[in-house]
């Protein structure tokens, strides 16, 4: 059984709920709002990432909101299973994350209501086009930079984040060949060496270190760490317990060194890190627009994700850390950036200095804290559970 959370736990609790009823209702044909103030655009990704949530609290108005966003979705599918990256517009296509994210959303949201069948026919053709993403026609699948929840930083080839998502919607759909032959693929290692035969197949598990790559193509790979791809390797089971242990004592051992060198500001981890530096190989031009060094996709602490490394934590049984590093998060949610608000639930923060730098009230901040609080709470990580092994 797990001790009461603390009083400041309970008190952002109900702040994430405004911010959500807040938003659960938006100009785009009454979808929900991606931010209070900022985006009131309907983006799929932010709001198929909420559900996970959403679907933890119980609560019909924002469950009927989900809903909505679900059938907009199917209705705005493209003719060959695309999900738009705007649920509102079947025009705004091209995202690599948007398709998975669906089936995700769309099979916890029929396990949590009952409504099994729902949307069925989308589901198919979502699946279809999934399927089909793999140049060589096995099982990774592959992207066009800037086309996943980055959209200002190049992740080509095979990403990790979108694979780990394929294989969550493949799991969940019941499709247990294919996942398990994903889940071999993205742990085999990248390739070495500058050369590769035709009979070797890369991965994504980097020979010495704890951490996947962050992509990988041909023998070509990138070794900086994603947060948010190796959360959610360690919650759906695709690194081995004994791997998940690793990874996380790497990313605070890591995260020691970022914050004496003055990089990081508080307890918890950037998204990507060590920062892309303006003389690196992979640096480029549009970087310094967007992109710098702690910035954005560069290494910002983004709440949504470092609540999905709490849920990591406790899928690896480090439960103490895990409460340590939700009340690191209940600190982060609360400066706004403009907002006159308690609890400002901003997009993301810089690394160096922990300013808040990004849209006041964002929603998907708001809802994965709801679930990094129920994680914590249940001493699991809802809807995972049944993708680890026991």
């Amino acid at each position: 059984m797990s001790p009461p959370l603390p009083a400041p736990v309970e008190e952002a609790r109900h702040a994430a709920l405004e911010v959500l009823h807040h938003n659960a209702r938006g100009p785009y044909r009454a979808l929900p709002r991606t931010a209070g103030w900022g985006y009131p655009e309907a983006y799929t990704r932010d709001l198929m990432l909420s559900a996970l949530g959403i679907l933890t609290t119980g609560d019909e108005r924002l469950i009927g909101a989900l809903r909505r966003v679900l059938d907009a979705l199917a209705r705005n599918q493209s003719p060959r299973g695309h999900i738009p990256g705007l649920a509102h517009n079947p025009e705004d296509r091209g995202s690599s994350d948007t398709t998975p994210l669906f089936l995700i959303a769309l099979t916890l949201f029929r396990r949590v209501t009952g409504e099994a069948g729902w949307l069925d026919e989308a589901a198919h053709k979502a699946l279809l086009w999934v399927q089909f993403q793999s140049p060589e026609d096995r099982e990774l699948v592959a992207q066009q930079p800037t086309t996943d929840w980055r959209d200002e930083q190049w992740v080509p080839g095979y990403g990790l984040y979108v694979n780990v998502l394929v294989y969550v919607a493949l799991r969940l759909w019941g499709l247990h060949e294919q996942a398990g032959a994903l889940h071999r693929r993205i742990n085999r290692p990248v390739v070495l060496g500058g050369r590769k035969s035709p009979q070797v197949l890369e991965g994504l598990a980097i020979p010495g270190k704890a951490h996947y790559a962050l992509w990988s193509f041909k023998v070509h790979y990138n070794d900086r760490f994603d947060l948010l791809g190796n959360s959610l390797a360690i919650l759906s089971g695709i690194a081995s317990p004994t791997r998940a242990r690793r990874i996380v004592a790497w990313i605070e051992a890591e995260c020691r060194r970022l914050r004496a060198a003055g990089k990081l500001h508080g307890n918890l981890p950037p998204c990507l890190f060590p920062y892309i530096e303006r003389n690196d190989p992979d640096w480029h031009p549009r970087y310094e627009q967007h992109n710098r060094p702690g910035d954005y996709h560069n290494g910002g602490i983004w709440p949504f994700i470092c609540a999905l490394y709490v849920a990591a934590l406790v899928a690896t049984g480090y439960h103490s850390l895990a409460r340590r590093k939700l009340l690191a998060l209940t600190e982060i949610v609360r400066p706004a950036r403009a907002a006159v608000v308690t609890y400002g639930f901003n997009e993301w923060l810089r690394a160096q200095d922990g300013a808040p730098a990004g849209q006041d009230w964002q929603t998907w901040s708001a809802a994965l804290y709801l679930y990094a609080v129920a994680a914590v709470e249940q001493r699991q990580a809802p809807f995972f559970e049944a993708l680890r092994p026991a």
